[in-house]
């Protein structure tokens, strides 16, 4: 039989990182990506809320990575899809959402 002590203390420590600890981003982007998100580097990443990672990371791609209309935006949907694990699928598509409906609510700075 196991010592009791241990298995308390990786009971409290799995308790502590929560539910979506295990969850990471994937490390090589697609051979068939083309654009200027074919020079992107993908980073694993481990998050407790990936909601709010993988919007962060999306806004960062169309800000630093050279996202400048719609056709770069469904080629970065495609690689975070492509990229993660069905798992965390909803979040990625929540956190799209959230971005473009961010976007469409921004003034366009044409209006008078």
């Amino acid at each position: 039989m196991g010592n009791p002590g241990i298995a308390s203390e990786k009971k409290k420590r799995r308790a502590r990182r929560g539910p979506f600890t295990s969850l990471s981003f994937s490390a090589s982007l697609p051979g068939d990506v083309r654009g200027a998100l074919a020079e992107s580097i993908c980073a694993v990443k481990y998050s407790s809320d990936p909601l709010a990672d993988f919007r962060e990371s999306i806004l960062e791609m169309i800000r630093d990575g050279g996202v400048k209309d719609w056709e770069e935006m469904e080629e970065l949907v495609y690689c975070y899809v492509v990229l993660n694990s069905s798992d965390v699928r909803c979040f990625i598509a929540d956190a799209f959402l959230s971005v473009c409906s961010t976007c469409l609510q921004l003034p366009s700075g044409n209006d008078h």
